[in-house]
């Protein structure tokens, strides 16, 4: 996998790319957007929410839960474990964040913070993890792991 400062901001804009994707289409569906927002509110929208769980990824999450999963495996030398780990505290971190994030701005659109924020917040998020889990560890990262491997190394 990544080795130097280069591979890892490559191989964290392909994760990211393909989490955000996936991720955005399932909460414009979740919110009753398909069909409602235009093309190019969905590309601006996927754009700005790229760019925060790319920088979120690389400066805050990333480096909290590569702490965590190396902790977490240190008695191991199976490589399996170790990205399995690094994947599900990436994920928890990140559907954290992301989810604050996508529950403040559709608050932001219809022009006010709700007053069950908080619960508003935990339905999002185990609607978010339940999906962002197993579409990291069965699709998104095996296939990014490859396309890494194949083009970059």
């Amino acid at each position: 996998m990544p080795i130097t400062r280069k591979e890892s901001i490559q191989f964290s804009l392909m994760m990211c790319f393909g989490m955000v994707v996936v991720m955005t289409f399932y909460n414009f569906y979740l919110n009753g957007l398909i069909g409602e927002i235009t093309l190019t509110e969905g590309l601006i929208n996927f754009l700005i929410t790229f760019m925060i769980a790319f920088i979120l990824e690389v400066f805050l999450v990333g480096p909290i839960a590569k702490k965590v999963a190396f902790k977490a495996t240190m008695h191991t030398t199976k490589k399996v474990y170790k990205i399995l780990a690094i994947s599900i505290c990436m994920v928890i971190g990140m559907v954290l964040v992301m989810t604050l994030y996508g529950v403040m701005t559709m608050s932001l659109h219809v022009g006010h913070m709700p007053a069950y924020f908080v619960a508003e917040y935990v339905t999002a998020f185990g609607k978010n993890f339940v999906i962002a889990l197993p579409l990291q560890i069965l699709i998104i990262g095996p296939f990014v792991r490859y396309l890494f491997m194949k083009l970059i190394k």
